[in-house]
């Protein structure tokens, strides 16, 4: 009888364990393909290199491509042309068995994974990691206004393919950059492609998390600058962290992993 007990013990620790492997194992992100946006002026996985590993660790697979407003192109192509660079980007991840999609960006990436995900069906989840360059907003309107006016009047005289310079601002910094009109259009047009609240505002029901430090500009927008108008999904999420614009990711990098395993 002493036996019998012993083995029924061990039998019940052994399905206990295997149900706990179970959970453990269903709670990792394999099968997930994360596309990761890189921001202005950055190179790829620059500022994310902390959530690429953790991303990497729960097994999910992680693509970063060089967007047109990387440090080496700065603004060789239009926000558009951006859209199907992540095409790219998630088409390999998909080749490569990824069944659950998520573009997560920052910064000026964070901008461009709301824009893909006002675009695009089928994402499994749209993060936004200190979102940036806000085209509708009062600073870069102010810094930008007068060079929008001119890029328009480049266009209709048929000169919009024309390298020209023209005025930038990144978190406060102004600086001066060269682009084509319609590129530049494209990026910097109040009412053009890169608006975030006219994005999310395009978003299906995709989750959105947004995620902000305490101490970046764009926190003193709030939540309905864009989150709202983006966050359809109940499973949607707006965090505060304690965290500037560029440690964002990393510090973020926890709760990024244990959301996406959420879902």
């Amino acid at each position: 009888m002493r036996r019998i007990f012993h083995l029924a013990v061990l039998v019940c620790a052994l399905l206990a364990a295997g149900l706990a492997l179970g959970r453990a194992q269903s709670g990792n992100l394999r099968g997930f393909g994360v596309v990761l946006l890189h921001g202005k002026g950055a190179a790829p996985g620059a500022f994310l290199g902390g959530l690429t590993d953790a991303l990497k660790a729960e097994g999910a697979a992680v693509e970063a491509p060089e967007l047109p407003w990387s440090h080496n192109r700065m603004y060789d192509a239009t926000y558009d042309d951006a859209m199907a660079e992540i095409d790219a980007a998630v088409l390999k991840l998909r080749t490569a068995g990824a069944r659950k999609i998520v573009v997560a960006g920052h910064s000026m990436g964070a901008n461009a994974a709301i824009g893909y995900g006002a675009r695009r069906e089928g994402l499994t989840a749209i993060v936004a990691m200190a979102p940036g360059h806000a085209p509708d907003a009062w600073a870069l309107r102010l810094r930008t206004s007068g060079a929008i006016t001119r890029a328009k009047k480049l266009v209709a005289s048929g000169q919009g393919e024309m390298p020209t310079s023209f005025p930038d601002l990144a978190q406060g910094i102004p600086f001066t950059v060269t682009a084509t009109p319609k590129v530049y259009l494209s990026l910097f047009d109040p009412e053009g492609p890169a608006s975030m609240p006219k994005n999310a505002t395009a978003m299906g029901p995709v989750p959105l998390l947004w995620v902000v430090g305490i101490v970046d500009p764009i926190v003193f927008s709030g939540r309905d600058y864009a989150f709202t108008a983006g966050a359809k999904n109940p499973k949607s999420d707006y965090v505060r962290i304690i965290g500037n614009h560029l440690d964002t990711p990393f510090l973020a990098r926890n709760k990024v992993v244990a959301w996406l395993k959420s879902l």
